[in-house]
């Protein structure tokens, strides 16, 4: 049988296992849906609180999220570490790298704020009250990434961050919707990164001053 560092080395199995995410994301949404509204009894965005509070509006989630992606990579910059697996995939091929930035927008923010933010922040805040259930689904949420980024102390301490920020958010507001445009945010930044890594890394490279012969020539002349 194939080891699991065989199976991650094949980039076709990278790409196809990174491709299952998307099916198994709208099958959630779909769970999601059916739960929160009782097959549409319902209107979801009532019952989980898709709408904007009087005080948080769209430009305040977004420069939230961008403080927090500055945040973020000052804290990974600062405590270092390893590749996650994350970087794995990423390395993985271009096909790979491009459908992760895609699944990092379109799906994963929706779904993870649905989930912990939506269904289990709304039923444990009933439960155990509102600054306990803070708690809770941060720690949840952090806890769901340990794992994935175990090499990378700086990168769980930043998803730490994010979740108690978004889950206070979501206490303090009564609301989802701006969890979930700080969430798309902060992911759409990486997302851009990851699409144009390659064409800034050319420009860089491009417009990176380079010794003349002439010059080379002397250097290796002093230095002989």
């Amino acid at each position: 049988m194939p080891t699991e560092k065989v199976l991650f080395a094949d980039k076709t199995f990278v790409l196809l296992f990174v491709s299952g995410w998307l099916p198994a994301h709208l099958l959630t949404l779909v769970l999601i849906w059916a739960v929160a509204t009782r097959f549409g009894k319902f209107p979801i965005r009532d019952v989980l609180g898709l709408t904007w509070p009087p005080s948080f509006g769209v430009w305040k989630s977004m420069g939230l999220a961008i403080s927090l992606y500055l945040a973020a990579t000052f804290v990974t910059g600062w405590f270092g570490g390893q590749p996650t697996e994350l970087d794995r995939f990423l390395t993985s091929s271009r096909s790979t790298a491009l459908l992760l930035a895609f699944v990092a927008v379109a799906t994963a923010p929706l779904v993870e704020e649905l989930i912990y933010r939506g269904l289990l922040y709304s039923a444990l805040q009933r439960a155990i009250g509102r600054w306990l259930a803070v708690v809770v689904v941060s720690s949840m949420f952090a806890g769901l990434h340990v794992w994935q980024y175990r090499q990378n102390l700086g990168v769980i301490i930043s998803i730490t961050l994010l979740s108690v920020v978004l889950t206070g958010i979501r206490a303090r507001t009564g609301r989802l919707l701006p969890c979930f445009v700080i969430h798309f945010v902060f992911n759409g930044i990486q997302s851009l990164i990851i699409v144009f890594e390659p064409y800034l890394r050319a420009l860089v490279e491009h417009w990176r001053p380079q010794p003349t012969p002439g010059l080379l020539i002397h250097i290796l002349h002093f230095l002989g």
